[in-house]
């Protein structure tokens, strides 16, 4: 398909540069299978959702992924910045880094610190190898956890673009853009659909007899890159770690098996369960890369319903969520969201989407 088919016009100050407070405060757009739309509030979500549903989050923890530094090349140095990707190794991550070009393999690399000496505290790397999607190869001089506590000292959280352009990282960010129920270091970018739950919000949902399950998927800055091809059979996804386990596998195939419906709480847990469900609807254990990308016209086989943010434009985000409820449905569902004052992405509001029939 050809992806100008999902640009849309958003206005600057649609952009969310801070969360709702409380988070479950934010607003909630409902896009029913018949493409109408009511406005409400995430805290009314228990309420659009029946007994014996089930509500599948991903547990990843955003880490401080994203180094400033140097690089080195004997009394020569360069400021460079790194945005970390995807675990490859006990010592080594997949980043991507700025400016890329003047990085060669085999380059001395120096996060944390002036660049000067090396100081308790600081990374020193050597670039590797590069992929065909742009990612950088960084070998650490440390290793295991020793290496994870020195990203947590030495690093900042990666905010997306869209709100690094406008501000810079603080405190208050370390707390806003994690979820309340972060368990699995690894994650470059906060699965954000989760960032509005509350711990009245799943009292709500305990009490009207909505279960919860988590999967693990490490989100990774490959989320934030702009699709560059002109259609979509020409862009390539970079892949993501998950995992989902046999429990969590067996107690979602038992909610479908029992007329249940199976709610991703975001695009990163709704691409996992559909990377691990077979063609027959059966949810399968999954542990490894994933680099599904979701399309109009694919079918899907795990989720019935998706609580998502807004998304930018020509993003495989919305072309995702254009395959789930409709182009057209949801060209029009973000028109209303514009024009009613939603605050869109990261930080915005949400919607709750049925999804279409094929």
């Amino acid at each position: 398909m050809r992806v100008d088919l999902f640009d849309f016009e958003l206005p600057d100050e649609r952009i969310a540069l801070r969360p709702a407070a409380p988070r479950d405060s934010a607003r909630l757009l409902r896009v029913d299978a018949d493409g109408s739309l009511k406005d409400l509030s995430v805290s009314d979500l228990a309420g659009l959702l029946a007994p014996g549903d089930a509500l599948v989050f991903n547990d990843t923890r955003v880490i401080p992924a994203q180094l400033e530094g140097f690089r080195l090349r004997g009394e020569n140095r360069q400021r460079i910045s790194a945005t970390l990707h995807m675990r490859a190794g006990p010592d080594r991550w997949k980043a991507f880094v700025r400016p890329a070009k003047r990085i060669k393999q085999g380059d001395r690399l120096h996060f944390g610190g002036d660049g000067a000496t090396c100081l308790s505290g600081v990374l020193d790397a050597t670039a590797g190898t590069r992929g065909e999607g742009g990612e950088l190869e960084l070998i650490f001089d440390l290793s295991g956890p020793a290496l994870d506590e020195a990203i947590m000292a030495s690093g900042q959280i990666p905010l997306p673009p869209y709100i690094a352009s406008k501000r810079g990282e603080d405190d208050q960010d370390r707390k806003d853009y994690q979820t309340i129920y972060a368990r699995e270091d690894g994650a470059v970018a906060a699965p954000t659909a989760g960032l509005h739950f509350t711990d009245a919000l799943f009292d709500k949902l305990d009490a009207r007899g909505i279960s919860r399950h988590f999967v693990t998927l490490h989100v990774g800055a490959g989320t934030f890159l702009p699709v560059k091809a002109d259609d979509t059979t020409e862009h390539r996804m970079h892949s993501e770690v998950g995992h989902v386990s046999a429990k969590t596998a067996e107690a979602l195939n038992q909610v479908h098996a029992r007329g249940g419906r199976v709610v991703s709480v975001g695009t990163t847990s709704l691409r996992l369960l559909e990377s691990a469900t077979s063609e027959d609807g059966t949810i399968q254990p999954w542990s490894g890369p994933t680099d599904i990308f979701i399309t109009p016209g694919y079918r899907f086989r795990a989720v019935d319903v998706l609580m998502t943010n807004f998304h930018l434009p020509r993003s495989t985000l919305f072309m995702l969520v254009s395959a789930f409820s409709g182009l057209e449905t949801m060209r029009a569902a973000y028109r209303h969201a514009i024009d009613n004052g939603y605050r869109f992405y990261s930080y915005g509001d949400s919607s709750l989407l049925f999804r279409s029939a094929p």
